[in-house]
């Protein structure tokens, strides 16, 4: 009994990474990071077979992938979006009222499409707006839900389903149910920037950047997005 208890003290006193390191890591596009922390998580999961342990997998390999596409790693991308999705399944089936376990697994499905259109779109489309809808019945106040969602939407046409459209309309509902939400902020200025409505997109941009002066990629975006 008090080796197990010493035991498990040992394996939460040795867990690794949490979001906060992970999100930094994101934030600096430092794959390297990520790919170290995945390697940690991966032990970590192994030893505890607790559903957060590996909710916190799963969402290292989507910021990997994340990572990768804006690094222009499409192979790469979609590498780690495929190897997250068994994790976030696992942690579902331990706890399946979970919304923000339903929306990695969203996340990472989509993230496939971006990184492999044709093939990812029909093996993974219905996976994420499956798994995105259903963190949003699970708690209709999870904002990076409707981020993810809306994410989704900019990538596919209106005839899938998707649009510009719908996906601004999911972004505004993230700002509104958090309107410190920087990843809000960028996905709304890219989409209004594929709209061709530089002026907002640069606005939102730049708020984004105000929330979240760590992220690379959002100073490129703003970088890019003329004022007028």
């Amino acid at each position: 009994m008090l080796y197990s208890l010493i035991a498990a003290v040992l394996i939460a006193a040795a867990s690794p990474a949490d979001t906060d390191q992970l999100a930094a890591a994101r934030d600096h596009q430092d794959l390297p990071a990520l790919e170290k922390l995945i390697g940690e998580l991966r032990g970590s999961a192994d030893a505890q077979k607790s559903p957060d342990s590996e909710y916190r997998l799963a969402l290292a390999y989507s910021y990997a992938a994340e990572v990768a596409m804006e690094v222009r790693d499409k192979k790469k991308a979609e590498r780690f979006a495929e190897s997250g999705m068994d994790p976030a399944r696992k942690a579902i089936a331990a706890a399946a009222q979970n919304a923000e376990y339903h929306r990695v697994l969203g996340e990472l499905c989509g993230q496939v499409v971006p990184a492999n259109p044709f093939l990812g779109a029909l093996k993974y489309g219905q996976c994420a707006r499956d798994e995105l809808n259903k963190a949003i019945e699970l708690n209709a106040r999870l904002a990076l839900a409707y981020v993810s969602r809306g994410v989704g939407n900019s990538y596919l046409p209106s005839s899938m389903g998707g649009g510009i459209d719908l996906a601004l309309k999911d972004f505004d509902k993230a700002i509104a149910l958090d309107p410190k939400l920087a990843d809000a902020y960028l996905w709304k200025g890219i989409t209004l920037r594929k709209a061709n409505r530089e002026a907002e997109a640069r606005q939102a941009l730049e708020r984004a950047v105000q929330l979240d002066p760590q992220r690379v990629w959002a100073k490129e975006q703003l970088e890019k997005t003329p004022g007028r």
